[in-house]
Protein backbone atom coordinates (compact mmCIF):
# COMPACT_ATOMS: atom_id res chain seq x y z
CA UNK A 1 0.00 0.00 0.00
CA UNK A 2 1.32 3.54 -1.19
CA UNK A 3 2.82 5.66 1.82
CA UNK A 4 0.18 8.63 1.02
CA UNK A 5 -2.08 6.05 1.64
CA UNK A 6 -1.18 4.53 4.77
CA UNK A 7 -0.31 8.48 6.06
CA UNK A 8 -3.71 9.92 5.34
CA UNK A 9 -5.71 7.02 6.82
CA UNK A 10 -3.66 6.87 10.36
CA UNK A 11 -4.53 10.88 10.41
CA UNK A 12 -7.78 10.80 10.16
CA UNK A 13 -10.51 8.77 12.54
CA UNK A 14 -14.33 8.65 10.62
CA UNK A 15 -15.26 6.91 7.81
CA UNK A 16 -18.60 6.49 5.88
CA UNK A 17 -19.20 3.31 5.16
CA UNK A 18 -22.25 1.64 2.63
CA UNK A 19 -23.71 -1.31 2.52
CA UNK A 20 -27.40 -3.18 1.90
CA UNK A 21 -30.31 -2.92 3.42
CA UNK A 22 -32.67 -5.97 3.48
CA UNK A 23 -34.27 -4.75 0.39
CA UNK A 24 -31.02 -3.90 -1.36
CA UNK A 25 -31.07 -0.69 -1.19
CA UNK A 26 -27.69 1.72 0.19
CA UNK A 27 -27.58 2.19 3.27
CA UNK A 28 -24.46 4.62 4.61
CA UNK A 29 -22.98 4.95 8.61
CA UNK A 30 -20.25 6.99 9.85
CA UNK A 31 -18.01 5.35 12.20
CA UNK A 32 -14.79 6.33 14.47
CA UNK A 33 -12.31 4.17 13.20
CA UNK A 34 -9.05 2.89 14.22
CA UNK A 35 -6.46 1.73 10.94
CA UNK A 36 -4.37 -1.57 11.01
CA UNK A 37 -1.28 -1.49 8.19
CA UNK A 38 -0.42 -4.49 8.74
CA UNK A 39 -3.74 -6.05 7.96
CA UNK A 40 -5.34 -3.55 5.84
CA UNK A 41 -8.29 -3.28 8.13
CA UNK A 42 -10.53 -0.58 9.81
CA UNK A 43 -11.37 -1.43 13.03
CA UNK A 44 -14.33 -0.07 14.58
CA UNK A 45 -17.48 -0.20 17.31
CA UNK A 46 -21.11 -0.87 16.75
CA UNK A 47 -23.83 -1.96 19.04
CA UNK A 48 -25.46 -5.56 17.74
CA UNK A 49 -28.82 -3.91 17.69
CA UNK A 50 -27.85 -1.47 14.88
CA UNK A 51 -29.50 -1.16 11.46
CA UNK A 52 -25.89 -1.86 10.17
CA UNK A 53 -25.09 -4.76 12.11
CA UNK A 54 -28.01 -6.56 11.11
CA UNK A 55 -27.41 -5.49 7.06
CA UNK A 56 -23.74 -6.47 7.35
CA UNK A 57 -24.73 -10.21 8.78
CA UNK A 58 -26.55 -10.74 5.84
CA UNK A 59 -24.03 -9.18 3.17
CA UNK A 60 -20.44 -8.61 4.59
CA UNK A 61 -19.27 -6.04 1.38
CA UNK A 62 -19.30 -2.65 1.75
CA UNK A 63 -18.05 0.75 0.18
CA UNK A 64 -16.81 4.08 1.70
CA UNK A 65 -15.39 6.80 2.00
CA UNK A 66 -12.65 9.00 4.16
CA UNK A 67 -12.21 12.40 4.05
CA UNK A 68 -9.84 14.56 5.92
CA UNK A 69 -11.31 15.14 9.50
CA UNK A 70 -10.65 19.17 8.52
CA UNK A 71 -11.35 19.83 4.68
CA UNK A 72 -9.69 22.14 2.95
CA UNK A 73 -11.93 23.68 0.28
CA UNK A 74 -9.18 24.43 -2.01
CA UNK A 75 -7.49 20.70 -1.54
CA UNK A 76 -9.24 17.79 -2.89
CA UNK A 77 -7.92 14.64 -0.31
CA UNK A 78 -10.03 11.79 0.04
CA UNK A 79 -10.18 8.09 0.11
CA UNK A 80 -12.82 5.74 -1.57
CA UNK A 81 -12.55 1.77 -0.94
CA UNK A 82 -14.59 -1.21 -1.01
CA UNK A 83 -14.09 -3.85 1.53
CA UNK A 84 -15.75 -6.70 3.73
CA UNK A 85 -16.84 -7.09 6.92
CA UNK A 86 -14.68 -10.25 8.57
CA UNK A 87 -16.57 -11.76 11.63
CA UNK A 88 -14.04 -14.81 12.35
CA UNK A 89 -13.20 -14.98 16.04
CA UNK A 90 -9.51 -14.56 15.49
CA UNK A 91 -9.71 -11.38 13.75
CA UNK A 92 -12.28 -10.38 16.07
CA UNK A 93 -9.81 -10.84 19.22
CA UNK A 94 -7.37 -9.08 17.16
CA UNK A 95 -9.73 -6.27 16.51
CA UNK A 96 -10.49 -5.40 19.72
CA UNK A 97 -7.09 -5.87 20.95
CA UNK A 98 -6.12 -2.71 18.57
CA UNK A 99 -8.91 -0.94 18.85
CA UNK A 100 -9.06 -0.42 22.65
CA UNK A 101 -5.14 -0.04 22.91
CA UNK A 102 -5.53 3.46 20.38
CA UNK A 103 -9.13 3.95 21.71
CA UNK A 104 -9.33 3.13 25.80
CA UNK A 105 -11.99 5.29 26.49
CA UNK A 106 -14.53 3.02 24.12
CA UNK A 107 -14.39 0.64 26.68
CA UNK A 108 -17.03 2.79 28.54
CA UNK A 109 -19.37 2.37 25.86
CA UNK A 110 -21.65 -0.73 25.01
CA UNK A 111 -20.86 -2.45 21.89
CA UNK A 112 -18.69 -4.96 19.74
CA UNK A 113 -15.41 -3.91 17.68
CA UNK A 114 -15.84 -4.87 13.71
CA UNK A 115 -13.25 -5.78 11.01
CA UNK A 116 -13.61 -3.91 8.12
CA UNK A 117 -10.32 -5.61 5.18
CA UNK A 118 -10.08 -3.36 3.01
CA UNK A 119 -10.01 -4.78 -0.47
CA UNK A 120 -9.26 -1.68 -3.27
CA UNK A 121 -8.66 1.68 -2.47
CA UNK A 122 -8.59 4.88 -4.81
CA UNK A 123 -7.37 7.89 -3.49
CA UNK A 124 -7.28 11.20 -4.88
CA UNK A 125 -5.01 13.94 -3.90
CA UNK A 126 -4.27 17.23 -4.84
CA UNK A 127 -1.24 18.23 -2.27
CA UNK A 128 1.00 15.90 -4.33
CA UNK A 129 -0.44 17.02 -8.03
CA UNK A 130 -3.81 18.78 -9.60
CA UNK A 131 -5.88 15.69 -9.89
CA UNK A 132 -3.68 12.94 -8.24
CA UNK A 133 -4.76 9.25 -7.75
CA UNK A 134 -3.08 6.77 -6.20
CA UNK A 135 -4.55 3.09 -6.28
CA UNK A 136 -4.44 -0.27 -4.28
CA UNK A 137 -5.97 -3.47 -4.76
CA UNK A 138 -5.88 -6.68 -2.19
CA UNK A 139 -3.78 -9.20 -4.29
CA UNK A 140 -6.56 -12.06 -3.17
CA UNK A 141 -9.70 -10.06 -3.18
CA UNK A 142 -12.50 -11.17 -1.35
CA UNK A 143 -10.65 -13.84 0.36
CA UNK A 144 -12.92 -14.91 3.25
CA UNK A 145 -11.86 -17.08 6.20
CA UNK A 146 -14.03 -19.03 8.27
Amino acid sequence: MDKHIIDFIEKQKTATVCCLDDENNPYCFSVFYVFDKVERCLYFKSSASSNHANYLLKNKKVAGSILPDKLNMLVIRGIQFTGFVRNESAIQHHATVEYYKKTPFALAMPGEVCALQLETIKMTDNTIGLGKKISWQRENLYEEVS
